[in-house]
């Protein structure tokens, strides 16, 4: 941790407190779920990571790695599936609907592997 500078104001001093890098960045989807489920089922490790000042840093590194399995799974599942571009010309409410169903697998995946882990 750095060192902590002060700044006179009238008779008294106060911190200059600041954002680290990680804290200024806004949290998605994926951060905000396991920041939930960190402090609602794991409370030690909440808290241990807040006072550590490693919170937002492991909150950016579980998003940034749950956007990128999303990328992945999506490219890979509809070809697994037989999901192509013909039945999105052909049909678009069925290929909608499976891209949909896709998706929330996909997103079942991510919670029970990089969420609720």
């Amino acid at each position: 941790m750095s060192e902590l500078t002060y700044r006179q104001n009238g008779d008294y001093l106060l911190p200059d407190l600041g954002l680290t890098e990680a804290e200024q960045k806004p949290l998605g989807k994926y951060g905000m779920m396991r920041m939930q489920y960190l402090e609602e089922s794991r409370p030690g490790l909440y808290t241990r990571l807040l006072l550590s000042g490693k919170l937002m840093e492991h909150l950016q590194e579980t998003e940034q790695a749950a956007q990128s399995r999303l990328t992945s799974l999506m490219s890979q599942l509809p070809k697994q599936a037989g999901v192509t571009e013909e039945l999105k010309a052909r049909d678009q409410m069925a290929w909608v609907q499976q891209m949909n169903a896709l998706k929330a697998q996909a997103e079942e995946l991510i919670l029970s592997e990089l969420i609720y882990d």
